[in-house]
């Protein structure tokens, strides 16, 4: 092991004296930068994770629209499910209704599905809460349970339901009966605006509510792993479609969201890198203050042979190793933080006196964590980085130190 090595390593972790305040103090510096950086970017990243996996399993890989009502989409679409890249489609429509449970209205989503075939494109039997989906029939309806908490619905209970075709009949002075439907199950999809506005019906009742015959408003594809969904959404578009028609991929279909969440990661990071400069900077005025406090011994050193580049390593490696330490440090910090928090959440809220409502903003129920091994390694390559080049100054000063003058030096 060189002597500046060792040398540097006495210098900062003396034995028998206790350690200096301005290392404590830059070591805890690169460390809070280190596990700040890593949960904002580790959290940040299980937003996105867990937004892309909710949306692929709410919306589909690609969903086909039209401005128009699709009849007779089985042969419409009969030369888009024959391609090798797509595993199933499925038929849908949807809209918006007045349901009533008691004297509670609501003003839902509503969304007919063909069971069947849904079951092939998305994974809905996964979100079924409560009730069976072999059930499922036309007098019945799935409800998110997020709806059913706000009406006090439980499955088995009867709800009515009012359409907009049903509402401009009752304008005409037709006696027009609500549908009524009964509750058959909840569903739960991790995202509360889904979950909180949303019930399901089976396809056929909804063409009857809305009078679309057999009708519907679009198709959901599914298809193979590895298929690039924006790729092909351009290609069905410019190949198979009829005019108007248009092919939107799951990220397409929430893109703006996605790269918000992708730029709130940067900027928060960007923020937080001023944390590890600020202790990059504590640390260059501590080995600045050791050069001016060892002047006499930086000269003995040299006089006795050592190099002014040698000199200069030691303190490069102060440098180095307190953004080691602290690097490793944060890291460990960080993954505990992490690991515990849901109970840190819960203890910031209740002094806070909020509730988790930001994680609306997000559309998730819980702060998800997505770990990276880049991240990691991005992160403790540029804090031992930015130690060590803040080692670089006084390390210079120390170099320049001519042996005679620093002899004389009383410190």
């Amino acid at each position: 092991m060189p002597w500046f090595f060792h040398h540097a390593c006495k210098q900062l972790f003396p034995t028998g004296r206790r350690v200096s305040f301005f290392t404590c103090m830059s070591i805890v510096g690169v460390a809070l930068g280190v596990c700040v950086l890593i949960i904002v970017q580790s959290v940040m990243n299980g937003f996105g994770e867990g937004i892309r996996s909710r949306i692929v399993e709410t919306y589909g890989d690609i969903r086909i629209q039209s401005p128009y009502l699709i009849d007779d989409w089985g042969a419409n679409f009969a030369e888009v499910v024959a391609l090798p890249e797509v595993l199933a489609l499925a038929p849908y429509a949807e809209g918006v209704v007045l349901l009533q449970y008691g004297n509670k209205p609501e003003f839902p989503g509503i969304r007919g599905i063909d069971p069947v075939a849904e079951k092939r494109v998305l994974p809905i039997r996964q979100f079924i809460t409560s009730g069976d989906l072999d059930e499922f029939d036309d007098e019945g309806i799935f409800m998110g349970d997020g709806l059913a908490a706000s009406l006090g619905v439980v499955p088995g209970d009867r709800v009515e339901v009012f359409t907009p075709l049903m509402l401009e009949r009752l304008k005409e002075d037709e006696v027009l009966l609500p549908r009524e439907f009964s509750v058959i199950g909840l569903f739960r999809t991790r995202s509360p605006t889904v979950d909180g506005r949303m019930i399901i019906c089976t396809l056929r009742v909804l063409q009857e509510l809305y009078g679309l015959g057999d009708a519907v408003h679009g198709v959901v594809l599914r298809l193979r792993p590895g298929v690039d969904a924006d790729v092909f959404a351009e290609r069905l578009e410019s190949d198979f479609l009829e005019p108007g028609m248009r092919a939107v991929s799951w990220r397409a279909s929430s893109r703006d969201f996605l790269f918000v969440i992708e730029q709130e990661k940067r900027i928060i990071s960007f923020i937080i890198i001023f944390i590890i400069l600020v202790a990059a900077f504590s640390i260059a005025i501590a080995l600045t203050m050791a050069v001016l406090r060892k002047t006499r011994e930086i000269g003995l050193l040299v006089a006795m042979g050592a190099r002014p580049l040698e000199v200069a390593c030691s303190y490069c490696w102060q440098g180095f190793l307190i953004g080691a330490v602290g690097t490793v440090l944060g890291v460990c910090m960080a993954l505990l933080a992490l690991y515990y928090r849901g109970p840190i959440l819960n203890v910031y809220m209740s002094l806070s006196g909020s509730g988790a409502g930001f994680l609306g903003v997000y559309d998730v129920y819980k702060i998800p964590v997505h770990y990276l091994a880049s991240d990691f390694v991005m992160v403790a390559v540029f804090a031992v980085l930015i130690s060590t080049l803040a080692g670089l100054v006084p390390a210079l000063r120390a170099a320049r130190l001519k042996p005679a003058d620093a002899l004389r030096s009383e410190s």
